[in-house]
């Protein structure tokens, strides 16, 4: 647990104590004064950027109880916010606590206003503690902080009196159903006079609290009073019990173990610093630029743990990347081992068998060529399903004549070779004799490897269409071609018309059929098509 600096101001100075594990050591008291001041600074000095917990506990405190409109969010906010600066215009230190809703009426908010109305007495404390960087979490009021006692130790009293006897004096806290509506320090002088100020000033608390209206006639008002166990017989001769007022004692020695304050302890002031130091509550009376080293503090703190966080991550990944190396290099010790062994098997077994006519090598690259020839040998199946789709848009079209053949690079220029003397239609490359087939070799590009050759098409149609409607034979044949010519990897080029275009020649020929039963001539066109697969 980090170590922290817990400081308990008054009147009179401040106390400074360092909390470890939640355990108080080192107190030194420094009276307000310039040379309390001076060593005040020294010993900030001394502990560097130890975060710290300010408890003021000063006569100058006010509370006041008002009615507020029911108003929620910043409307809310800014309201309470008006009526405090109008109530204590001299401080900053101010606060309002929403204590819940009026019964009846319109239910407004009932609010507690308070606030350190003499910030002269914290100014010179805090200027030390800014010219040291000390990390100062909040202002603490020791009147809001005592609810947290109430709460827990004297619940489920409407009117309540907290006594406690602290180093700045007898301070009496009013609650009202567990919430605080007035609390008040008297200095007083402790010891052996403690019971006499405590009865004294507790008749003076109840008559004051009746005349405000805090508690009405009738009313019992419980008083707790917490005191050293050696005083409790004196407090209790004192302050007896009457039909409007019961006391109850509460050794400090029995409720400390309970705080994890000092047993030894004389005063209440241990048990708010040890509440203060394990619970760490919101700050009463902190501005933004009181707490500014201190969230400076909290931030440092929070990029070193997420560094922690992460170098011990890495740190980890790398273990878990070195084991899981190591256990992979053992794998594959291990199968290198198996490898060789299957390898001088294999050896083995080979060498006890007769020579084999081919090698295994030799007979997978005879399966691999002989699976790319079935795979990518040149067909014309496919471009013909390529024209089939396109003569199912032109149903115009009816086709006469095909000749199919494949492209091959440096074959065409043969001017006398194998591959004009084949028939019309045939593969390149291909002729009826033996012998000129031993003389000019296939290429490979012809049998599909390593990939399918380029093929060409020559395709003669003629179109159906009425006796001399021209324009429909054009865009017949046009739109046939264009549908060709989407294909991918397909070129189209027109190899004749169906009649001669051109402006300095007559129009001539027949479009079309000169009746339902005649037989003329259609008009005929070609398209030679060049796929490449």
């Amino acid at each position: 647990m980090l170590r922290k600096q817990l400081f308990y101001l008054s009147s009179e100075g401040l106390w400074a104590s360092l909390c470890q594990r939640g355990v108080a050591t080192d107190s030194s008291f420094f009276a307000a004064d310039a040379a309390g001041l001076q060593a005040f600074a020294a010993w900030l000095e001394q502990q560097g950027q130890t975060p710290a917990w300010l408890l003021a506990d000063l006569v100058e405190e006010d509370f006041q109880v008002q009615q507020l409109p029911h108003v929620g969010g910043k409307a809310g906010r800014n309201l309470r916010e008006r009526r405090l600066s109008q109530l204590y215009r001299e401080t900053p230190y101010r606060r309002a606590t929403i204590l819940g809703r009026a019964a009846d009426g319109r239910r407004d908010d009932q609010v507690l206003l308070s606030a350190l109305t003499n910030p002269a007495l914290l100014a010179p404390w805090l200027e030390a503690m800014e010219e040291a960087a000390t990390p100062l979490a909040g202002i603490y009021s020791a009147a809001l902080l005592s609810t947290e006692l109430v709460q827990r130790l004297l619940p489920g009293h409407e009117h309540l009196l907290l006594v406690t006897p602290q180093s700045a004096g007898l301070r009496q806290s009013y609650f009202r159903n567990g919430a605080l509506k007035f609390s008040r320090l008297t200095p007083t002088v402790g010891g052996k006079h403690l019971a006499s100020s405590v009865a004294a000033e507790t008749a003076r608390a109840q008559q004051f609290l009746t005349s405000v209206r805090l508690i009405g006639r009738g009313d019992v008002l419980h008083t707790a009073i917490l005191a050293p166990a050696a005083q409790i017989a004196a407090l209790a001769a004192l302050c007896q019990d009457g039909p409007e007022t019961a006391f109850d004692f509460l050794p400090l020695e029995e409720l400390a173990p309970q705080f994890d304050a000092d047993p030894a302890a004389p005063l209440a002031d241990g048990l708010l610093l040890a509440r203060l130091a394990r619970a760490r509550p919101p700050g009463h009376y902190s501005r933004g630029e009181v707490r500014r080293h201190f969230q400076l503090w909290r931030a440092r703190i929070s990029l070193y743990a997420s560094s922690a966080v992460i170098g011990v991550a890495g740190l980890v990944w790398t273990v878990a990347n070195l084991i899981s190396y190591g256990a992979a290099e053992s794998h594959a010790a291990e199968l290198r081992a198996e490898a060789a062994r299957k390898e001088s098997a294999y050896l083995a077994s080979m060498s006890t068998m007769p020579p084999a006519p081919a090698r295994t090598v030799n007979m997978k690259a005879a399966v691999s060529i002989e699976t790319m020839l079935a795979e990518q040998g040149p067909a014309p199946e496919a471009m013909l399903q390529l024209v089939s789709t396109a003569l199912e848009q032109s149903p115009q079209i009816r086709l006469t004549q095909l000749d199919w053949q494949i492209q091959v690079p440096g074959l065409a220029a043969q001017a006398d070779g194998t591959a004009a003397s084949g028939p019309a239609g045939a593969m390149p490359g291909f002729s009826a004799s033996a012998q000129a087939q031993a003389a000019s070799p296939l290429p490979a590009l012809l049998l599909g490897i390593p990939r399918r050759p380029p093929q060409t098409l020559r395709l003669e149609a003629e179109v159906l269409v009425p006796q001399d409607d021209y324009r429909a034979v054009l865009d017949s044949m046009n739109g046939f071609a264009q549908a060709l010519a989407r294909t991918p990897r397909m070129t189209v080029q027109i190899g004749s018309l169906p009649f001669d275009v051109r402006s300095n020649v007559k129009l001539s020929g027949r479009a079309g059929s000169s009746g339902s039963n005649a037989v003329v001539d259609r008009a005929k066109f070609t398209l030679n098509l060049v796929w490449n697969p």
